[in-house]
């Protein structure tokens, strides 16, 4: 897998990425191509502003776009908050191949060696199975007394507790990645 800057050609295939309901299962909806879109200018004013972001994922073989990997500020206010989070979204097609792992080791590595962080943190909805497990290879800690209500979700919303996950660079350090 390459990590990437976005291209306009990632335009389209992100948008079918972010249309399919499996994908977005754990998310309110699937997102428009409208939707889609402003995700994206969002993702490059992250970058603008911050020097790092979300990036294109691409496979190394074909060149395919495939979703992305990489690094957000979260925009709500929560007890855990400001951070950065590490964060994935690929193509169906690419899961189950051991990818968002191999994408998210490399943001993490990114993150201490390149850009000097302190810690990471990734959150999820409680029952996204999948994204938890990439979390733990990563080698991040889940402290249930963290979990939390996502503040852009109602009360009583099915996806609203959401779960955190942590990494410190000690640590990650110390285990030798």
């Amino acid at each position: 897998m390459i990590l990437r800057r976005w291209r306009v050609s990632d335009r389209a295939p992100f948008a079918l990425i972010n249309a399919d309901s499996a994908v977005m299962q754990f998310f309110p909806s699937a997102l428009t191509a409208e939707e889609s879109g402003s995700m994206l200018a969002r993702i490059e004013a992250h970058f603008e502003e911050h020097g790092f972001g979300l990036w294109a994922a691409e496979l190394r073989t074909t060149g395919e776009f495939i979703g992305f990997v990489g690094l957000s500020i979260p925009r709500f206010k929560a007890a855990f908050t400001p951070c950065v989070e590490i964060g994935w979204r690929l193509s169906r097609r690419y899961w189950h191949l051991g990818l968002a792992t191999e994408g998210a080791r490399e943001v993490v590595r990114c993150a201490f060696e390149d850009l000097g962080l302190p810690s990471l943190v990734s959150f999820t909805a409680a029952g996204n199975l999948p994204s938890r497990r990439v979390m733990e290879k990563l080698g991040m800690s889940h402290d249930p007394r963290e979990n939390f209500g996502h503040p852009s979700l109602a009360e009583g919303h099915p996806l609203r507790l959401h779960v955190l996950y942590r990494l410190d660079c000690s640590d990650w350090k110390q285990r030798g990645e």
